[in-house]
């Protein structure tokens, strides 16, 4: 049986490099990352955002196609054109991000006239998945409008997943973040939160804290990932703490969450237990974290992800 999964969000080119006069091109988005992630793990996957009609747009969703993902719901804004974002790095090897990004269509998706078209579709998927930084960037209107569209989905027999994945650069403040993203959970059914940002943004104590609200807004499954340190898997009636396997020290830890939360989703959907689905999880970002830049390469997925 052929599962589908829809991802909602923002990607945006990205320059990056050490010197000004040697900056190479790509581009990024965490949902982004996840979506090219599951569909080299096999799955059926869609993306949906908003590109402008410029020749950068068009290489992108190019570029989507050739790993798998779906395109045929990103929409194309005329004469408008992403966002962009530069990473510069220091001599110590810290890295900065600056980001332009206000006249990006990926910011009004759900006020677009074809948003009706993508919510029948989120109708027929099996999984949702959005993120912080989708909420981060919406208008009031376009937020209302997602929430109202994953209710309906949700209520036609959709799961929810959501990963916090707070990036404080993309809010007003924390107090207006914490209440945005406290009005989605009550509609998440899993989710991949990372502890450094729960404790950033909600002041958790530890990965149990952080479960035990998550469950108190209502969410069945959560899987706190802990870097190094593994995975805390929380339900309703089980919670245990499952470590990698393999710990490596890190050349660039750039999407490694998302590495995880496609391992962690694949497995999850084809009914594979949480220990399992943890470890395939944690195995592919510990690959993630030995490339640059958030996706490695092709032939350097672990074998354990072949295609199905």
């Amino acid at each position: 049986m052929t599962r589908r999964i829809a991802a909602i969000g923002e990607c945006m080119l990205e320059l990056s490099g050490a010197e000004k006069t040697a900056m190479t091109l790509s581009f990024g988005g965490d949902t982004l990352n996840t979506s090219i992630y599951l569909a080299r793990l096999g799955e059926v996957v869609d993306y949906l955002t908003a590109l402008g009609d410029d020749p950068y747009s068009s290489e992108m969703i190019e570029a989507w196609q050739a790993e798998g993902v779906g395109t045929s719901h990103v929409l194309r804004a005329t004469h408008r054109l992403p966002g962009i974002y530069a990473i510069r790095t220091d001599l110590w090897g810290e890295r900065q991000f600056h980001y332009w990004r206000e006249m990006a269509p990926a910011r009004e998706l759900p006020e677009f006239n074809d948003w009706s078209r993508l919510t029948n579709h989120l109708l027929s998927c099996d999984l949702i998945y959005f993120s912080g930084v989708t909420l981060s960037i919406y208008s009031p209107v376009s937020r209302e409008r997602l929430r109202e569209a994953l209710s309906a989905a949700r209520d036609n027999g959709s799961r929810v997943a959501f990963d916090t994945n707070y990036r404080p650069q993309g809010w007003p403040n924390t107090a207006v973040a914490r209440k945005i993203i406290e009005t989605f959970l009550p509609l998440v059914d899993i989710a991949l939160p990372t502890l450094d940002d729960e404790e950033a943004l909600f002041g958790d104590r530890d990965a149990e804290h952080t479960a035990d609200r998550l469950h108190e807004a209502g969410i069945p499954e959560v899987a706190v990932k802990l870097g190094p340190d593994g995975c805390l898997f929380s339900s309703f009636d089980d919670r245990r703490t499952i470590a990698p396997k393999l710990v490596r020290d890190p050349i660039d830890t750039t999407g490694a969450g998302d590495a995880f939360n496609a391992g962690y989703l694949a497995s999850r959907l084809t009914g594979e237990a949480p220990e399992i689905a943890t470890h395939k999880a944690n195995l592919i970002a510990s690959e993630a974290i030995m490339h640059r830049g958030a996706i490695i390469p092709l032939d350097a997925m672990p074998k354990l992800f072949s295609r199905k």
